[in-house]
């Protein structure tokens, strides 16, 4: 009878412990789903994408979260795995043969879509005009306001190389934003 009381105290015990890591994570996922979704918006460029990516990112959290949890930046890992997944998503597609569409899709003005993640339409067309690496770098540092080491950790790249791809697209940036506003870079 020993045994029994022992084991079901161990049980309930660990029972207690999956509760309290479930209210973990459900406090992560609420305050981290819709900073990982804008994030992954500016930088895929694509709000259905993103929207996956994020949903597909935020799944895999949960499987992991006991490894992820407490870690140094589990919003960098929930992005990273995001962006990779849809990095993944468009290798495949591209291998894919497409065959011929023969629907007929009505004109896409009319329909409402996600509000976009800027509200700066120059600036928005601007960050969809520079390479994917420099536009996670700029998301990640600027929109999120993560520093050099988190940005890196989280596209697991070296801090100079964050720095390097930070000067290049603020360059870019300044010229194509410049060149809109009537200012000539020389």
């Amino acid at each position: 009878m020993g045994d029994t009381a022992a084991a079901a105290g161990k049980t309930l015990a660990s029972e207690a412990e999956a509760d309290m890591t479930d209210d973990r994570f459900v406090a992560f996922f609420v305050s981290t789903r819709d900073v990982v979704y804008r994030a992954l918006a500016v930088t895929l460029q694509d709000d259905d994408l993103a929207a996956e990516a994020t949903a597909e990112a935020m799944a895999r959290a949960y499987q992991r979260w006991a490894s992820i949890d407490g870690g140094a930046n589990p919003a960098g890992w929930v992005y990273r795995t995001g962006l990779n997944w849809a990095t993944s998503r468009w290798r495949r597609r591209r291998r894919e043969v497409l065959a011929h569409d023969p629907f007929e899709y009505p004109d896409q003005q009319g329909i409402p879509t996600v509000d976009e993640p800027l509200p700066d339409p120059a600036l928005h067309a601007a960050l969809a005009a520079l390479p994917v690496e420099q536009r996670a770098v700029i998301v990640l540092r600027f929109l999120l306001d993560w520093s050099e080491a988190e940005t890196a950790a989280a596209l697991r790249i070296a801090p100079g190389t964050v720095r390097s791809r930070t000067s290049r697209a603020l360059s870019r940036l300044a010229r194509v934003l410049g060149a809109r506003n009537g200012e000539v870079n020389q």
